[in-house]
């Protein structure tokens, strides 16, 4: 039996597929058509597999773009595949920390991964990977090198969370001779501010994984970890829990 679950956000699509006891990954843009991106997606896992598409018994789509896959497949929401991604791959996980290009979300489950409560930042770019793509643009920077550029010694307190203030707040320090590194770790600790004021709003539950592209960031992780003096869980493939929650939501409605 091959399912598969397909993650479509806003910045990358990702997709898992489950076949013969293997899981096969695969990510890439999702560009300007979710759909393109997703039926992309889906051709890769199925080269990596080889195998042909009429052979999945199933497939489960989330995140923002799973409104164009709807008429052929099913759609579950993202705070219900993150979860039971995370319990498959971390059973003794209680909370869960997700900041993709579109949104953060914060999510509690017991143990077994079922959602207790959750909470989310949909309405604006702050928080968001967005928000450090937009300041990593002003930087001239790719933002897959904020991490590593961030000068501890000389942060910077970034006053504003909104993203066309705080761009213009950045550009105004980076004239006045501010440590570009300082700017960094600032923009760093104001998305940990950010997200871990709607962790505590939340409770936190420990143990706590940091999953979502924005995971990759080392420098938002110190944020956050310092933010709610927890160490945060970062699994490999952080990117890739929603799409295997799918994928075994997928595997479960055919049992």
């Amino acid at each position: 039996m091959a399912t598969l679950g397909l993650d479509i956000g806003s910045v990358a699509a990702k997709g898992v597929l489950l076949y013969k006891g293997q899981r096969y990954n695969s990510v890439i843009p999702t560009g300007w058509s979710p759909l393109d991106s997703g039926n992309a997606i889906i051709n890769s896992l199925l080269n990596k597999a080889n195998i042909e598409k009429e052979q999945i018994d199933n497939m489960v789509v989330t995140g923002y773009g799973r409104a164009v896959h709807q008429a052929h497949n099913k759609t579950v929401t993202e705070i219900k595949c993150h979860a039971r991604g995370v319990a498959a791959l971390y059973p003794e996980v209680r909370t869960i920390i997700d900041i993709g290009g579109q949104d953060s979300k914060v999510i509690k489950v017991n143990d077994e991964g079922k959602v207790l409560d959750f909470a989310m930042n949909d309405k604006c770019a702050a928080g968001t990977g967005r928000f450090l793509q937009v300041m990593a643009n002003a930087l001239g920077m790719d933002v897959s090198q904020l991490s590593e550029a961030e000068d501890l010694e000389e942060t910077v307190k970034i006053n504003s969370m909104c993203t066309v203030f705080a761009e213009s707040e950045m550009v105004n320090l980076l004239a006045k001779g501010t440590s570009r590194g300082g700017i960094i770790a600032g923009l760093h600790d104001s998305v940990g501010q950010r997200v871990g004021a709607m962790v505590k709003r939340l409770g936190i539950s420990e143990q706590v994984i940091f999953t979502g592209g924005v995971a990759i960031n080392k420098g938002v992780k110190r944020a956050l970890e310092k933010e709610l003096s927890v160490n945060l869980l970062v699994p490999e493939e952080c990117q890739f829990t929603g799409a295997l929650g799918a994928a075994l939501i997928a595997q479960e409605s055919n049992d």
